[in-house]
């Protein structure tokens, strides 16, 4: 059985998906580009929008009473690799031990051509 989540602590999904989706205690959040909670995108750089995707990523995550620590997996995408490195700067920001298995890709286009979007699995155990 799911459950959605949902959090008025975050932008509203702008699409036909949930923000998260619990099953087997697992929480699974959609990728999070970097929108305010108004829908706008953030002004800035790549450390900039990847600052509010965690940002959006962890409001999700205490909505159902979890944290970073119980992330397992992250997938980041970049439109650029050439910002990994300042990516990776503030990532580490959020995940300083224990870390999650995490993928970074390269893609050729993100929705409302942001830089970054990053999806996350989150375990209750």
């Amino acid at each position: 059985m799911k459950k959605i989540i949902l959090t008025k602590n975050v932008h509203k999904p702008v699409g036909q998906y949930s923000q998260a989706v619990e099953a087997g205690g697992l929480i699974f959040l959609s990728g999070q580009i970097p929108l305010k909670l108004g829908g706008a995108i953030v002004d800035g750089d790549i450390k900039d929008q990847t600052k509010q995707v965690l940002e959006n990523v962890g409001e999700i995550l205490k909505s159902v009473g979890l944290g970073f620590e119980n992330v397992v997996k992250t997938t980041i995408y970049l439109s650029d690799l050439i910002d990994y490195q300042d990516m990776n700067e503030v990532y580490g920001k959020y995940f300083q031990k224990d870390f999650p298995a995490r993928s970074t890709i390269q893609v050729f286009g993100l929705p409302k051509d942001v830089g970054i979007e990053i999806d996350v699995i989150a375990a209750r155990e």
